[in-house]
């Protein structure tokens, strides 16, 4: 069972969800661009036999504090990421990520190897197809601001956000409740800071970063996740991904952007590749 905590880090109150047991090595899950810690919840009941699994709420959302607009960008997220792993006297991690949390994790990885002990990045590599990124551009930007109830939120992924399409009602209306939180006048409104679906101009947030760069630096062992039908991570920048670096690739059949990382063909690699059963 996971234990909500909160760390200060970097002067923001950082939310994440712990379990496993502070004994045990190490693993960081990080969500994506509008996802929260929950999105981990049920991967991580396969993992915690053998780990301590941290799936942690990215600041401006979850239950994370807010930061200033010009800091939502990765290089802020590495940085809070390296606090964390401080804060809680973590030297090395294995490290989750998906969507935007594997680009955190491949450059913290890139830039700190030797705190790395595993790399699973979940359809995301150093280039994004640019069709998928105009598609989460265009929902991150028109979702509504607010919702008559949570059935509503429901509708509202199930219509936008491919991994939501599969899920049954029940398990859908879990997955949607912990984004959003009550507002004045009984309505629901989003925990993400508004902010993010504004992202200012100029500033680092700017400046195009060269996750090749990343990648090639990593130096632990990588698994590369990739939903066969993906509109952000191409068949092409997959397969030359496995030429840069020695990593795993396993591809999930009728999955697009991104698998839940529950999918039978993913957990099974997961497994093989963290050691654990299935």
């Amino acid at each position: 069972m996971s234990q909500d905590k909160f760390q200060a880090v970097a002067g923001l109150r950082l939310h994440h969800l712990d379990c496993g047991g502070d004994s045990r090595p190490a693993l960081i899950c990080l969500h994506g661009l509008s996802g929260n810690a929950h999105n981990f919840d049920a991967p991580a009941l396969h993992l915690t036999g053998r780990y301590r699994v941290v799936a942690l709420d990215i600041r401006g959302r979850g239950d994370s504090e807010w930061g200033p607009p010009m800091d939502y960008n990765s290089q802020v997220y590495v940085n809070d990421l390296k606090e964390f792993l401080d804060a809680l006297g973590v030297e090395r991690a294995t490290l989750v990520g998906t969507s935007m949390g594997g680009i955190v994790s491949m450059m913290f990885a890139g830039g700190y190897p030797a705190r790395v002990e595993r790399l699973v990045l979940n359809d995301i590599g150093p280039e994004i197809d640019p069709a998928g990124l105009q598609r989460i551009a265009e929902y991150i930007s028109q979702a509504p601001e607010r919702f008559d109830d949570l059935s509503q939120v429901a509708s509202y992924y199930r219509t936008t956000y491919p991994p939501t399409a599969q899920l049954d009602e029940t398990a859908l209306l879990e997955w949607a409740r912990w984004s959003v939180k009550p507002a004045e006048g009984g309505y629901l409104t989003w925990k993400m800071d508004p902010a993010i679906r504004r992202p200012p101009r100029g500033g680092s947030a700017a400046r195009p970063l060269d996750l090749w760069l990343h990648f090639t630096r990593v130096m632990s062992p990588i698994l590369i996740v990739r939903g066969a039908e993906s509109d952000i991570l191409s068949a092409d920048t997959a397969s030359r991904m496995l030429k840069v670096q020695r990593a795993r690739l396993v591809e999930i059949p009728g999955v697009g952007h991104a698998p839940s990382l529950v999918e039978p063909a993913a957990l099974a690699a997961i497994a093989e590749f963290l050691g654990v059963k299935a």
